[in-house]
């Protein structure tokens, strides 16, 4: 099995459970090969422990039986950048916080990689949300794993966004922003300003204003067929386009559209594991605070 190693390149306050987990992978007769960046970090921080992986360039052309994030949900959100529609599936490790994509801690990571090579995994599909507007760049990834976000400047007034969903002009939110997230995104940023929490297979999109004027306007959940357009009113006749926390700022000539990717993101996942599971022990769901 040949996997592709993803990690931030600065975590020195986590450098013993990186340390762990080279030292797990080490142990194992994968081939190891690491992104750019990344082989760099773990040459000049573990030469002790990283001697066998090699290095690959993900903008070119490559191969990998699996990839794994080694990091926090942010790190994985660049992995399924980097590997983009080649469907490979990514495992995610967590030793950053909350971890919902990245959801095998560091210190479990033994067992869980023997019950990967044993072939006892199993692969859940993620959507992900597609973006098209005028003058979008070659070089930038018109896709999102989480979320699709239009916000305000930080020094601006509210904006107005004209929302429609397939042929029907749904509002004009007044708000300091508005989020369309996935399934996967349901428990990111959509999650922080009141969004639903979606089962991640879900065929639907999650539309939740961000402070908005209105105390009548509330998060709202459609399906993922629909394209979703979205046009911008601002004074300073701009606003910032965000995808998974890669920003670009938009003239309010600007018309964005959404729709569904044509592929998806392949994530591992132990057998036993359940998306409830994950929400009671992130979420703390049913914890005695005073205990």
């Amino acid at each position: 099995m040949r996997i592709l190693l993803f990690g931030h390149t600065y975590q020195p306050s986590r450098s013993e459970q990186i340390r762990h987990v080279l030292q797990t992978l080490s142990r194992t007769e994968a081939e190891l090969v690491a992104h750019g960046d990344f082989y760099d970090f773990l040459s000049k921080e573990f030469p002790d422990v990283c001697h066998r992986i090699g290095e690959i360039d993900c903008r070119g052309d490559y191969t990998a039986d699996m990839a794994l994030s080694i990091g926090g949900d942010g790190t994985f959100l660049r992995a399924a950048e980097k590997i983009g529609d080649r469907g490979i599936p990514v495992l995610g490790v967590n030793i950053g916080r909350l971890g919902f994509l990245a959801d095998v801690p560091a210190e479990e990571v033994e067992p869980v990689l023997n019950e990967i090579l044993e072939g006892k995994y199993k692969i859940e599909e993620r959507s992900l949300l597609q973006v098209e507007f005028n003058g979008l760049s070659e070089n930038f990834w018109p896709y999102a794993l989480n979320e699709v976000a239009v916000l305000k400047q930080d020094t601006s007034s509210m904006i107005s966004i004209h929302t429609t969903v397939g042929d029907s002009y749904l509002n004009t939110y007044q708000a300091d922003g508005l989020i369309v997230a996935t399934p996967t995104g349901s428990t990111a940023y959509s999650m922080s300003v009141g969004g639903p929490i979606i089962m991640p297979r879900a065929a639907n999109w999650v539309i939740s204003p961000v402070a908005p004027h209105s105390l009548t306007v509330r998060p709202l959940v459609v399906n993922d067929d629909m394209n979703i357009t979205l046009r911008v009113d601002s004074r300073n006749h701009s606003y910032l386009l965000s995808l998974d926390g890669r920003s670009v700022m938009l003239d309010t000539d600007s018309q964005v559209v959404l729709r569904k990717a044509p592929f998806s993101i392949k994530v591992v996942k132990r057998l036993g594991h359940s998306f409830s599971a994950t929400l009671r022990a992130k979420l703390m769901w049913g914890v005695d605070k005073r205990e």
